[in-house]
C-alpha cells in the first residue's frame, strides 16, 4: 500500500466510510470530531454512478459529492492522499480531524485477501490496510450495510460500527409514547391545585414534584378511566394541565369513526386540533392510524372546510425505478403503494347506498391527491393536510424534506410502525421516525400519541403478540 495518510497521535482514530453513509447522510465526514475521515476511491465511483440516476438517493449523492470537492478543491494530490484539515471548511461543524483519499486501487491481490473485484472487499481492505499500518491506532470501518460489517469482522478488521450521528435513543423501549400513565388516582397524588377556567375549558396548575419528564403536549392518564388532561405550559417548579376527561375524549367522533380505546381517543383529539402543525402517530398494525389520520383528514377538509386539500404519500421502495414504468398519471402510478389509504376510505363509507360513488365524490370533494416523495421536494403545500403514512422506512433526512415542505395553514400527519421497517440500512432506532419523535417532542406545535393495542380484529391482534 502506497497511500500515506497521516498519523498524528497515538490517540488518533481513522474512520473509514462506505459509500450508503454518505448517502444517509452527506455531510457524514463532518460527525468524527478532531478524528480523521478515509474515503476509499470506490466511494466517490459509487457516488458518480448513483448521482445521475433518477432516484430519490441520487441528490444526496450529488450533495455529498459537492461536500467533498468544497473540502478538497485547493488540495494538491499529495495532501488529498495524506489527508486535509476539516477546519478549513466553513459552517456549523466541529471537525478538527482531515479527511483523505485513498487510491484503492493501488491494492494488490493476495490469496488471503478478499476478492478485490467487488466493491465491498474494497473497501474492507482499506481498512485493514490502515489497521496494519496505522497500528497504534484504532481505525474503524464504517457502514450500515448488516452483510457488509460482519464480513468485515470476518476478514479481520477489529472496530466495524453503524453510524449512529443521528440516533437518538439506545433503545427502542424508552421512546417517547406522546402519554404518561399514572399508577391509581392521579388527583390523590398531586396535593395543591390551582384551577382556571377558560370557556368550557379548565386549567389546572399543579407541582412538578411527582411528575415524569415532561414534554409540550404530552397526554396524562391514569387507572381510574375518570382522568385525562394535556400538558399546556410548564415550569422548573409547575406544569399546568387542560383537562379533557375520559368520558369526554371518548366522545370525540371524525367522519362517523369514534375511538375504540384511550390511545384512539388521544390521537384523535391531538389529530383535530388545529393549533398543532404536526401529529406523530406510532404503533403496531392494526391500532388504526391510517384511519384515525383520514377520518380527522375529512372531517376538518369536508365538513369544516379548516383546509383546503388532502395530499397523501409514502415511502415506496425502489420507487425512483419502478413508478416511471407504471402506466397512468402520478396519482394512478401511487395507488398500488396507496391501498391502505383507499382501504381506509372503504371502511369509512362500507355502509353507503353505493359506496363506489361516495368514494369518487369524496376524492373530489376533499381533494385528496397521492403524491411521490420524489416530487415533493422544491414544493410549498399551503392549505392541506398531508398524511405521510409508513415512514418508519424513512431516514431523518428524508423526513426534513417533507417537514420542510409544509406552509402556511398546513397540518402534518406523520405515522408509522418502526416494527415493520424494510430498509436494509434502518432499524427502529436509527430510523427518521424515531429521530423526530424524539427531536419534535420540544416543539409546542406537535403531538406524538403511540396507540397500545390492535383494534383491526381479534387474529391481527394474536399475531401482533405472538409472531
Amino acid at each position: 500500500m502506497t497511500a500515506n495518510v497521516s498519523q498524528t497521535s497515538q490517540a488518533t482514530k481513522y474512520f473509514v466510510l462506505d459509500t450508503n453513509i454518505l448517502l444517509h447522510d452527506p455531510l457524514a465526514f463532518l460527525s468524527f470530531d478532531e478524528h480523521n475521515v478515509v474515503i476509499p476511491m470506490v466511494v466517490l465511483e459509487e457516488l458518480d454512478n448513483i448521482k445521475d440516476r433518477n432516484k430519490d438517493v441520487s441528490r444526496d449523492a450529488r450533495v455529498a459529492i459537492r461536500s467533498l470537492e468544497e473540502v478538497l478543491k485547493d488540495a494538491t494530490p499529495e495532501q488529498i492522499v495524506k489527508g486535509v484539515p476539516l477546519t478549513q471548511l466553513s459552517g456549523d461543524h466541529q471537525a478538527s480531524g482531515t479527511l483523505a483519499i485513498f487510491p484503492d486501487y493501488e491494492l494488490k491481490q493476495s490469496a488471503s485477501a478478499l476478492a478485490l473485484n467487488e466493491n465491498d472487499h474494497r473497501i474492507i481492505q482499506v481498512a485493514l490496510e490502515l489497521q496494519i499500518k496505522f497500528a497504534g491506532s484504532t481505525v474503524t470501518l464504517v457502514t450500515k450495510d448488516i452483510n457488509m460489517r460482519l464480513k468485515a469482522k470476518g476478514a479481520g478488521v477489529k472496530h466495524v460500527e453503524d453510524y449512529r450521528t443521528d440516533q437518538l435513543i439506545d433503545d427502542i423501549r424508552l421512546l417517547t409514547k406522546g402519554f404518561y400513565q399514572f399508577e391509581g388516582d392521579f388527583w390523590q397524588q398531586v396535593g395543591d391545585v390551582s384551577t382556571l377556567q377558560e370557556g368550557r375549558d379548565a386549567y389546572h396548575t399543579v407541582s412538578r414534584e411527582h411528575m415524569p419528564q415532561i414534554f409540550y403536549n404530552e397526554y396524562f392518564i391514569d387507572e381510574t378511566e375518570h382522568f385525562a388532561a394535556r400538558v399546556d405550559t410548564f415550569d422548573d417548579t409547575s406544569v399546568t394541565l387542560m383537562d379533557l376527561g375520559h368520558e369526554r375524549l371518548m366522545g370525540y367522533s371524525a367522519w362517523g369513526i369514534h375511538p375504540k380505546n384511550i390511545y384512539q381517543a388521544m390521537a384523535m383529539h391531538a389529530l383535530l386540533d388545529t393549533s398543532l402543525d404536526m401529529v406523530i402517530l406510532t404503533g403496531p398494525a392494526g391500532s388504526g392510524k391510517t384511519l384515525l389520520a383520514l377520518a380527522a383528514a375529512l372531517e376538518m377538509v369536508v365538513e369544516k372546510g379548516i383546509y383546503e386539500k388532502i395530499i397523501v404519500t409514502r415511502n415506496t421502495p425502489e420507487i425512483a425505478e419502478s413508478i416511471g414504468f407504471l402506466p397512468g398519471t402520478e396519482e394512478e402510478k401511487m395507488a398500488p403503494w396507496l391501498s391502505a389509504i383507499t382501504d381506509s376510505l372503504e371502511v369509512l363509507h362500507k355502509n353507503d347506498e353505493s359506496m363506489d360513488s361516495s368514494l369518487n365524490y369524496i376524492m373530489t370533494k376533499a381533494n385528496i391527491q397521492f403524491k411521490s416523495l420524489n416530487f415533493m421536494r422544491g414544493r410549498s403545500i399551503q392549505n392541506a393536510v398531508v398524511i405521510l403514512d409508513e415512514a418508519q422506512n424513512l431516514t431523518a433526512s428524508q423526513l426534513k424534506t417533507i417537514i420542510t415542505r409544509c406552509g402556511e395553514n398546513t397540518k402534518l400527519v406523520v405515522s408509522g410502525n418502526l416494527a415493520q421497517i424494510d430498509s436494509y440500512y434502518l432499524t427502529a432506532v436509527t430510523s427518521g421516525l424515531t429521530f423526530i419523535v424524539e427531536r419534535f417532542k420540544d416543539y409546542p406545535g406537535s403531538a406524538t400519541i403511540n396507540l397500545n393495542g390492535v383494534v383491526r380484529s381479534s387474529l391481527a391482534e394474536y399475531a401482533e403478540e405472538h409472531l
